[in-house]
């Protein structure tokens, strides 16, 4: 078979380390086909492997071939775009698909055991099989190639075209300004400026069902605090108001409050609580264990806070 003078011989050599790395125990012939040359330039690509100082074994007899060699540092990996952006997901929100290859993490993980000692992919290996991560089930994992094309647009400070779905299940098509991509509890938002609202927008990035990058540009405001904005957003504009004093200096009321519940004011010695909620049960609940508080405004609040205090005072009572 003709050697093609389409790739250069350094690109061969990444595609051959690559096949040796999914295929070990692969022979000369195979090599030679799935790289579209020679058998003997397959040698000659093991041989440039060898000259850089990657340790390719090789093995005789009826059933031998190339694997790559275990040393006491990890070999070279290649991962494709949705493993490397897999194992991004997995570290950032816990995702653990970790047992099964056919899943982008478990694919790169693999690679990264069949390149460490033997000693030690044998016990990583064993706790990879024997281990099961119970699933965050409040966490909505985005897909991977819409997750990389609108971090690539926030880099690029690029407008992007999107598909958006709503959770009441209704369908638009949005133009944006994309600042950045933020992780919160296990959930990814997509801060940018929405032009067909002219405000700033917090999408669910699990919501996105597709996304084309324009030759637009996207300016990011000056000295934007990416996490500090996506708080402040999701605090506001829910249903049901809320303003409570906290007893409690404001620097004090900062460690105990999330950002989430509303906007911080310093009222005397006391703090000042102003925000808006979907769910009054879920916002009384994350007050409970400050030392002391009053609800102001917000019957719905005011209601749910009673409610949360009857039920902990039944709790707490004897049979």
């Amino acid at each position: 078979m003709p050697e093609s003078d389409a790739a250069s011989p350094t690109s061969r050599a990444l595609a051959c380390l690559l096949l040796l790395q999914d295929h070990p125990g692969i022979t000369a012939d195979a090599l030679g086909r799935r790289l579209g040359v020679t058998e003997r330039a397959a040698r000659r690509y093991v041989g440039l492997l060898r000259d850089a100082g990657i340790p390719v074994e090789s093995m005789r007899g009826p059933y031998g071939g190339y694997r790559l060699g275990r040393g006491l540092r990890l070999q070279p990996l290649t991962f494709t775009a949705a493993e490397a952006l897999g194992l991004v997901i997995a570290v950032l929100d816990g995702h653990h698909p970790a047992g099964d290859d056919s899943e982008p993490v478990g694919s790169a993980l693999a690679k990264i055991l069949r390149g460490l000692p033997a000693p030690v992919a044998e016990q990583a290996a064993a706790v990879r099989r024997a281990a099961a991560a119970a699933p965050d089930r409040g966490a909505a994992r985005p897909d991977p190639a819409v997750t990389t094309t609108l971090v690539e647009a926030c880099s690029a400070r690029r407008r992007v075209r999107l598909g958006y779905r709503s959770e009441a299940g209704s369908s638009w098509e949005a133009e944006v300004d994309p600042w950045a991509v933020v992780v919160r509890h296990g959930r990814w938002y997509l801060l940018c400026l929405d032009h067909r609202s002219g405000g700033r927008r917090a999408y669910r990035v699990d919501r996105v069902s597709d996304v084309r990058i324009t030759d637009a540009e996207a300016p990011v405001p000056d000295g934007l605090d990416p996490v500090a904005e996506l708080e402040d957003h999701l605090a506001v504009g829910w249903e049901f108001a809320t303003e409570v004093v906290v007893e409690l200096p404001l620097a004090d009321a900062r460690r105990w409050l999330p950002r989430a519940l509303g906007r911080l004011e310093a009222d005397g010695d006391h703090t000042l609580l102003t925000g808006s909620t979907s769910n009054p049960r879920w916002y009384a609940a994350q007050l409970v264990e400050l030392p002391a508080y009053r609800i102001l405004g917000g019957r719905e609040l005011r209601s749910a806070a009673r409610q949360l205090g009857e039920r902990l005072r039944r709790a707490g009572s004897p049979a």
